[in-house]
């Protein structure tokens, strides 16, 4: 930490005052729609179904999921009684498929050995699937009023740039939490959680931040050191190696296309694709077709046919190319185990907002 940043740190504290942020937020709240009004009392399940779906998702993209999970199951009942393959439809295109799988057993969780209601304390409600320390301190926190502190990256900035916190992320992160549960007070913890993720939304942007707008500015380290931007550190990020592998495109002479389910866990689990072949750092598009996907139609193999171009897609930690091939069956032809044709009217596609 360098002295000016050390002095600076010094100086915050008295004018960290969390009625000063709470007031702020009374008057310039987000109307979002899984808040509950001023004044009345938070529903649990909304609160968690809405906290699973912002992981690593922002809001615009959840907005409209949020919208039809809650049209389709009101009640936390309602979505454990339903099937995954159900739950992973409304779910396609939000991304993160591992949520919606985890948000499935979480409901019937909740249902079967909770009696339907959430836990309020964070142990228990950590202990849940798919709920990890984050989302367990939100539930805890704006659900049922518990003095708990979520740390999400909107927080993270803003603890990050009022202490001037000098380490890089992601070693930074149990200082960060450690300083922002300083902040918390004991009343209207949820409040005061959902104003700073607020302040760090709408005023403490990544870059180019309103610091004449912050009802803190005036205890801000990094607004006083004149390098708002600069915090939170970051250590240099890595980027993953390429994978490449192929991917076959088989089409029935009635219009329906060769679909299979991927493995219940891993990379994507569970999710309905085209076959593919294995992803790898040592693709030989020279070989390909040894993956190609087995028909039977009591005919000779399909005729497959290298498409132009390249389909590529950058997961969060690596980067996927794939070629694509293309063949054509009889309306007759089956497939081998593991796979079937589907009607491309059964098949939907929400892209991310």
């Amino acid at each position: 930490m360098t002295l000016a940043a050390r002095r600076e740190r010094r100086k915050v504290g008295t004018g960290l005052d969390p009625a000063i942020l709470l007031a702020w937020y009374d008057r310039h709240r987000r109307r979002l729609p899984w808040r509950a009004p001023p004044g009345d009392a938070p529903d649990p399940y909304r609160v968690w179904l809405s906290e699973i779906m912002l992981q690593q998702t922002t809001v615009k993209t959840v907005a409209p999921y949020y919208a039809r999970f809650l049209e389709r199951w009101p009640h936390v009942e309602a979505l454990a009684a339903s099937s995954l393959a159900d739950v992973l439809k409304v779910w396609a295109g939000l991304g993160y498929y591992a949520r919606a799988r985890n948000l499935h057993a979480c409901a019937r969780v909740v249902v079967e050995h909770h009696g339907g209601c959430f836990p309020d304390e964070v142990a228990a409600l950590a202990a849940l699937p798919g709920v990890g320390p984050y989302t367990a301190a939100a539930i805890a926190a704006i659900a049922f009023g518990k003095r708990a502190t979520p740390v999400d990256g909107n927080i993270e900035r803003v603890v990050a740039r009022l202490f001037a916190v000098e380490a890089p992320l992601p070693g930074a992160k149990p200082d960060i939490r450690r300083l922002a549960q300083g902040l918390t007070p004991d009343g209207r913890p949820g409040d005061f959680a959902q104003a700073l993720m607020d302040l760090g939304a709408m005023i403490c942007a990544p870059l180019r931040p309103s610091c004449a707008l912050c009802p803190w500015n005036d205890a801000c380290a990094a607004h006083r050191l004149g390098s708002p931007e600069s915090f939170p550190r970051k250590a240099p990020k890595s980027e993953g190696r390429l994978r490449r592998g192929a991917a076959f495109w088989v089409e029935r002479a009635d219009g329906a296309v060769l679909v299979r389910t991927r493995p219940l866990r891993g990379l994507l689990a569970g999710m309905t694709e085209v076959p593919t072949s294995e992803w790898s750092h040592d693709f030989d598009a020279a070989v390909a077709l040894r993956a190609a996907p087995r028909v039977a139609n009591g005919k000779a193999k399909p005729a497959w046919r290298k498409l132009p171009g390249k389909v590529t897609h950058v997961f969060t930690h690596f980067p996927l190319e794939l070629v694509v091939y293309a063949a054509a069956v009889p309306a007759p032809a089956h497939p081998r185990a593991c796979a079937s044709f589907a009607a491309p009217a059964s098949m939907t596609r929400r892209g991310r907002a």
